[in-house]
């Protein structure tokens, strides 16, 4: 696990999740260019998002959905956390927040305090793609596996794109 993100790799470990570390060229990080270069199929790639309220504070929540379908922020996220005013988190927030890229954010090795919503249909998946916190490194893991990170929950919060 020494090509993941360090923080990763440590809460990786520190949860027990059971996962495939998988070599990726940076180049190809980013969801389409990764599934079509590794014959990885769509339905099993899953995207992080960062999410921010638009309030003062600022509170940020991170979300994991398969890459077929969208986060519907203004409507069943917002419900779901009860936060009427959400917005998707900038490339320089995501990185200021969670130390990480993107086209290699993950859910795990985040703040200790951010919640992590995890849309329901990951769990139909036999396995699911997701980032090692860095550009060159992706995650292979049952989707049984993310209800071990603290703070996440399961919920219907994707549509289909």
């Amino acid at each position: 696990m020494s090509a993941l993100d360090p923080g990763v790799a440590r809460q990786i470990e520190a949860l027990g999740i059971a996962c495939e570390v998988l070599d990726c060229t940076p180049e190809w990080a980013d969801t389409d260019a990764f599934c079509a270069n590794y014959d990885i199929p769509r339905e099993n790639a899953a995207n992080a998002i960062v999410v921010a309220a638009k309030s003062d504070p600022k509170q940020y929540a991170a979300c994991l959905v398969l890459s077929t379908t969208k986060l519907d922020v203004n409507h069943r996220l917002s419900k779901l956390i009860g936060i009427r005013r959400l917005s998707f988190a900038s490339a320089e927030e995501t990185k200021e927040l969670t130390g990480q890229l993107i086209g290699g954010v993950t859910v795990f090795g985040l703040p200790d305090a951010m919640p992590i919503y995890l849309d329901a249909r990951l769990m139909e998946r036999d396995y699911v793609i997701v980032g090692g916190g860095n550009r060159s490194t992706k995650i292979k893991l049952a989707p049984a596996q993310l209800r071990k990170l603290p703070l996440a929950e399961v919920a219907d919060i994707a549509v289909p794109r």
